[in-house]
């Protein structure tokens, strides 16, 4: 009799060791309890007069910094205004970056007539021209708004045109063939390549949108967050200066997380 030539059956996949995600278990942890620590010894250092009080605050009292702010109702004032601003400024700066970067990726002649001014403009320190945007626009809000937009539409510009740019021309020869229109184009092809792009744009310009208000509410600001930071610093309140400072950073962290839960949202078909 001759042997059977039929193939063996495949093999199944190994089960994965009990204890093999017990490393990965073990960094994640690590990670999580690594502030409390750093923030226990923070405490310690300045209980056992380690860390100088005026130069250092304890976190107990940054803590209680916080809570004077939050039943004085000043810290609710603040925030209110420091978000106005920053989604203002998101909005101008997001609608200006987005809509040149289209323009930029789609047109080689919009291309050689806008991009190089938008170079130019975009090795400027836009926080350097604080001074000029007071003389332009006064002391009110309208230039930290725009200082805001200014320093939020580059990302967007530059992510929106490389974006357009990488789309696989093979797509735009398939829709050539089907007979699509441009507006059709856009809509199948061009925005849904470029979205996870565009995404990653918005995430950076969100850091600069926090940056560039820290910096905008110490100049000539009567109120937010940076208002109360300056008014800290005229009483030696070390306390409720970085309070302010951790609160612009779990606003930057918080919308971050809004963006990149947007991001999976909207991306979900990639998965």
């Amino acid at each position: 009799m001759t042997p059977s030539t039929d193939p063996a059956p495949p093999l199944a996949p190994a089960a994965p060791a009990p204890g093999a995600r017990r490393p990965d278990r073990r960094w994640g942890l690590i990670r999580l309890a690594s502030p409390f620590a750093f923030l226990a010894l923070w405490q310690l250092g300045s209980a056992l007069r380690l860390i100088p009080q005026e130069v250092l605050p304890a976190p107990s009292l940054i803590v209680e910094a916080g809570v004077e702010l939050l039943e004085n109702g000043q810290l609710v004032d603040a925030l209110t205004v420091s978000g106005i601003r920053v989604l203002e400024g998101l909005v101008l700066g997001g609608v200006v970056g987005v809509a040149l970067g289209t323009a930029v990726g789609l047109s080689r002649w919009v291309e050689a007539t806008v991009d190089p001014p938008m170079q130019m403009v975009r090795a400027l320190p836009h926080l350097g021209l604080i001074p000029l945007f007071i003389l332009w626009f006064g002391i009110g809000e309208l230039p930290k708004v725009l200082l805001v937009a200014l320093g939020v539409s580059f990302p967007l510009y530059l992510n929106t045109f490389s974006a357009i740019r990488q789309v696989d021309p093979k797509l735009f020869e398939t829709a050539q063939v089907l007979g699509f229109s441009f507006w059709q184009r856009f809509r199948s092809i061009i925005v849904p390549s470029a979205a996870p792009q565009v995404l990653v744009g918005a995430r950076q310009s969100l850091a600069i949108a926090w940056l560039t208000l820290i910096v905008a509410e110490q100049i000539n600001a009567d109120k937010g967050i940076g208002f109360l930071i300056m008014n800290a610093r005229d009483f030696l309140r070390i306390d409720i200066i970085i309070f302010g400072l951790i609160v612009y950073a779990l606003l930057g962290i918080g919308t971050d997380a809004m963006v990149r839960a947007l991001e999976r949202r909207a991306l979900r078909y990639r998965s």
